[in-house]
């Protein structure tokens, strides 16, 4: 078992960029995934990790010989020392795990739908801390999936996976153009309803129980004209005090549980 005990390491090196830039998990195809769980998520669901950095002082090597046989291929192991792993962890937390993996696509094209799918989309979101909430909202309701339609945040950020709490892994993910998902709507025959403030019905007088799309937009500019387009029904949340909208995240949480509980009613 190899062992890194120095920050200027090239592997280090490596990680620390892959962290911090999106050019580098763009250019190089792999990312950075700390903590048990995530890696964890990632390795039950097909994604391969090249390389994990455990600080035996702080992960059990029981709990690392359980994760490793998770894997279909044999992945490199190397041991850090604690100075080493706080350079690599993105969190403030000592869980003493961090794995190097490949970067999956995501192609709308390999998306899969049923008779009655249930799809958050999301347009031109830039928090990854809001994707992140959003997928686990998706994995919580049960949903088909989640499409991002021109996404201002990679979906490897550091900061969307430790918010998803692994459900990125776990969760079918589209991204897209507006071209590629109206054609995708068409195709499939999927009812899209664009969340919004104008010329809108409240949201829970509408039927999500047939093949659903719900699309929500950026805080600042919501959706685009072309999604309103495509929908069948703009629909909104009714606020009752000052404020005229809620979190992107929140407003798709809600949406999507009227779903789940239209489709238990019927």
């Amino acid at each position: 078992m190899q062992e890194i005990i120095s920050t200027n390491n090239a592997k280090i090196k490596y990680l620390v960029q892959l962290q911090k830039k999106s050019s580098y998990r763009k250019a190089f195809k792999e990312f950075v995934i700390e903590g048990k769980r995530e890696i964890e998520a990632a390795l039950r669901n097909g994604y391969h990790i090249k390389r994990i950095f455990f600080n035996p002082e702080l992960f059990d090597e029981q709990k690392l010989f359980e994760l490793l046989q998770l894997s279909s291929v044999k992945i490199e192991v190397i041991k850090i020392n604690k100075n080493v792993y706080k350079k690599i962890a993105y969190r403030h937390s000592t869980e003493g795990i961090v794995a190097l993996a490949k970067i999956k696509d995501h192609k709308l094209t390999d998306f899969i739908t049923g008779a009655n799918s249930l799809i958050l989309v999301a347009e031109n979101i830039e928090k990854p801390g809001n994707i992140g909430a959003m997928l686990r909202s998706v994995d919580g309701a049960g949903a088909t999936g989640l499409i991002l339609v021109n996404p201002l945040s990679d979906l490897y950020n550091p900061n969307l996976i430790r918010s998803s709490i692994g459900t990125v892994f776990s969760t079918q993910i589209a991204v897209c153009d507006l071209n590629e998902l109206n054609s995708f709507i068409t195709q499939n025959q999927i009812n899209l309803f664009a969340a919004g403030l104008q010329n809108t019905n409240m949201y829970f007088k509408e039927d999500f129980t047939g093949a659903t799309a719900i699309a929500v937009g950026s805080e600042d500019k919501g959706l685009s004209n072309k999604i309103r387009e495509m929908a069948i029904k703009s629909i909104y949340i009714p606020m009752r005090g000052q404020t005229d909208s809620l979190n992107v995240s929140v407003s798709a949480a809600i949406l999507l549980y009227e779903a789940v509980k239209q489709r238990l009613s019927t």
